[in-house]
């Protein structure tokens, strides 16, 4: 969180770093246009989408040589256009210049400001990504050559020190670049085309290596652009291991769900028992009721019930026609295979007459 500011800081100056802060008509000095120290970045008193004309006044960009230019916001018009074949756009951005021969001078890293060779541009063009040159042509300490020098001729070397950032801080990083036909290199020391060497060989410069990337042990390795190709058993192990883990995921599921449908049963068995001890009691409390009834006085154990007139509504039994119903709940539990649910219970409208009487 404490780097946050400090991020913040970077990117608001961002724009002061790349270019300077005067607008278009502000007066300006092109004695003033440099190179950044350490990154060689093109600096000049205009701001990014302007340069500073020979009359010192900051003007418009007439041209760009990047896809994507600096300083234009998103869906601006006024965005100059790349220059054709044959011509380029120097760091300034004033307008489009016709390429310069061999031996013109030239900004830094710019081998696209000179000519290619006449005749075998194709064979000396550097077609790997790497700016090794630019259609056969390079800039060299400020000035245009072919990269035609063969092996154990002398050479031009540039040796161009950048500031670079690790894990220990700060460091110089130097770049070297040479008029060496390609498979080869510019030695610094004695200034002549030596041949590029292999994967292993001991080397203390990315240029000396053919995959361009001297590592810290001092020998050369692959290339950084270099792809990672895995075992078939690799495949093989992530296979098992997508597999296991939905194997694993169902089977938790599957468990986790039947633990929940035993509970809720275990729950339904409860609930189905207790109704079953309620309707007992009830039952009890109507035999008990029946006895009550029977034991009064006018209604004698030695008297004929079934003689009486029945239209004498006053010596009918107030439990008449109440014979109880069977619970189709009790039947549900019987379903669900509870072994706990007595059958004696189950009262049958059926299993008697209701003659109308107890």
């Amino acid at each position: 969180m404490r780097l946050l500011p400090l991020t913040l800081v970077l990117f608001a100056s961002l724009q002061e770093i790349l270019a300077g802060s005067f607008n278009k008509g502000d007066n300006c000095t092109t004695g003033s246009n440099r190179l950044q120290t350490g990154t060689f970045q093109f600096w000049s008193e205009c701001n990014s989408v302007t340069f500073c004309s020979d009359n010192g006044t900051c003007v418009p960009k007439g041209c760009r040589k990047d896809d994507f230019p600096f300083g234009y916001a998103q869906g601006a018009t006024n965005i100059p256009d790349k220059c054709d074949k044959g011509e380029f756009c120097p760091d300034e951005g004033s307008s489009c210049q016709p390429v310069l021969d061999v031996g013109s001078p030239c900004q830094l890293n710019r081998d696209d400001q000179c000519a290619g060779p006449p005749q075998n541009f194709k064979e000396l063009a550097d077609t790997s990504g790497r700016g090794l040159n630019f259609n056969g042509s390079v800039c060299l300490n400020n000035v245009c050559m072919y990269a035609n020098a063969t092996l154990g001729n002398q050479c031009v070397v540039e040796n161009t020190p950048y500031i670079a950032y690790g894990e220990s801080g700060e460091f110089i990083d130097i770049v070297s670049r040479g008029n060496c036909q390609l498979g080869l290199y510019c030695d610094s020391g004695s200034r002549t085309c030596m041949t590029n060497k292999v994967l292993g060989a001991t080397c203390s410069a990315d240029k000396e290596c053919d995959s361009w990337n001297c590592i810290s042990s001092g020998v050369c390795g692959e290339s950084a652009a270099t792809p990672h190709h895995f075992g078939v058993y690799v495949y093989i192990l992530v296979g098992l291991g997508i597999i296991g883990g939905m194997t694993g995921t169902l089977t938790g599921l599957y468990f986790a769900h039947r633990k929940q449908r035993e509970q809720e049963r275990a729950k339904r068995a409860q609930y189905w028992r207790e109704q079953n001890a309620f309707h007992q009691n009830l039952m009890n409390m109507r035999e008990t009721a029946r006895a009550s009834i029977l034991s009064l006085p006018n209604n004698g154990g030695s008297r004929d019930y079934g003689s009486r007139d029945p239209s004498d509504e006053s010596h009918t039994p107030i439990l008449q026609n109440a014979a109880p119903k069977a619970s189709g709940l009790r039947h549900y539990l019987a379903e669900d295979g509870s072994s706990e649910f007595d059958d004696s219970l189950i009262y049958s409208g059926n299993a008697r007459k209701n003659d109308g009487r107890f």
